[in-house]
């Protein structure tokens, strides 16, 4: 069910004022709606010369996931365990959707930022994150959203989306602009990298169904890259938005780092990064081999993560977050982005 939550509403102000009562705060409480949130609704929240982030979670009947409950247990199992580079977990009320978190001031970084010092930011979270996998509390974290340990496991699910994807009506122009392209190229595209991954498989002695040892699943930020990243006040990086984390397979946190379009990392980091990941797995050349033969396969499943607003959901979730400004315009935004991504994809099909 979608909430009607908004910055004046007397609903989310109560729940906000008995949050923090549970946090132990009581008194006057202010509320500020912030811009930025591309799923959800966020807030500043001001009690007592001290300042919070609020939450508001989107919810669908068609998007079942537990997005509040899987980010402040992860959150929590995190800071829990010594981890600091992410914002502290307050308190959280799963009815209502929302949770509590330390406020970090800051700002997003921007793409001329992305400097071997933040990429060796992210890759110390994301260690210190998997430091702590074998503790007490860690193995109840939950797989993360569409988690996969296999080659043909993250096949099927690009796969999926482009089914998904394949549904796009002709209602606008701009739709039938994106059905072309999903149909005439994105998935040309697509079959083009299914044999890429078949060959590359047999060459390194890979099969799809093969998945990878228990012990090297990793507890995955997911969607991890800088742009769900704050560059803090004291110029620390401080990683947020962990909505889809959990147990995953690090091809894939390593891929979505390398994929992600927002603010885009240089390939130039690439072999470093993954160098640090499997260096405590149990067959580092084994991994470094699946990292490759997936790195393609991803660049398709980005495509397709930009295209969401031309799905129902996707549009749902950005006019929850009120994110979906311009309507015809964002979709046709969203559409040239997609294009160039493929475009970039296609460059690299000899490496």
């Amino acid at each position: 069910m979608l909430r009607d939550f908004s910055a004046s509403s007397e609903t989310l102000y109560s729940a906000a004022v008995d949050l923090m009562a549970a946090a132990g705060y009581s008194g006057d409480v202010s509320l500020e709606p912030l811009a930025g949130g591309g799923n959800n609704r966020v807030f500043r929240v001001g009690a007592k010369g001290e300042s919070f982030l609020l939450k508001a979670y989107f919810q669908h009947p068609d998007d079942p996931r537990d997005r509040l409950g899987t980010e402040f247990a992860f959150s929590r199992f995190a800071w829990e365990n010594g981890v600091r580079g992410l914002p502290q977990p307050i308190a959280s009320d799963s009815q209502k959707g929302l949770g509590l978190y330390e406020f970090v001031g800051g700002r997003q970084l921007q793409p001329d930022e992305v400097t071997e010092a933040a990429v060796e930011q992210a890759i110390a979270f994301y260690r210190d994150l998997n430091r702590c996998k074998l503790l007490p509390g860690g193995q109840i974290l939950p797989k993360a959203s569409e988690a996969c340990f296999s080659i043909g496991e993250h096949l099927q699910c690009v796969e999926r989306r482009l089914e998904r994807l394949k549904t796009v009506g002709a209602a606008t122009e701009c739709d039938r602009a994106a059905a072309d392209f999903i149909h005439n190229y994105l998935c040309q595209a697509w079959s083009r990298v299914i044999e890429l991954v078949a060959d590359r498989s047999i060459q390194s002695g890979l099969t799809l169904d093969a998945e990878i040892p228990p012990q090297d699943k990793c507890l995955s930020p997911s969607d991890f890259g800088f742009h769900n990243a704050i560059l803090s006040e004291s110029g620390e990086l401080r990683f947020i938005d962990f909505e889809y984390a959990g147990w995953d397979d690090p091809a894939k946190m390593v891929c979505d780092f390398f994929c992600q379009p927002a603010v885009p990392v240089s390939g130039n980091y690439y072999h470093k990064f993954v160098e640090r990941v499997v260096a405590n797995l149990s067959d580092s050349e084994i991994h470094r081999q699946r990292m490759a033969i997936l790195l393609p396969v991803y660049r398709v499943k980005w495509c397709c993560i930009i295209l969401n607003n031309f799905l129902p959901v996707g549009n749902k979730r950005r006019n929850f977050a009120r994110s979906a400004d311009g309507g015809e315009d964002l979709k046709a935004a969203q559409l040239q982005k997609a294009r160039g991504a493929l475009q970039e994809l296609t460059k690299t099909w000899a490496t």
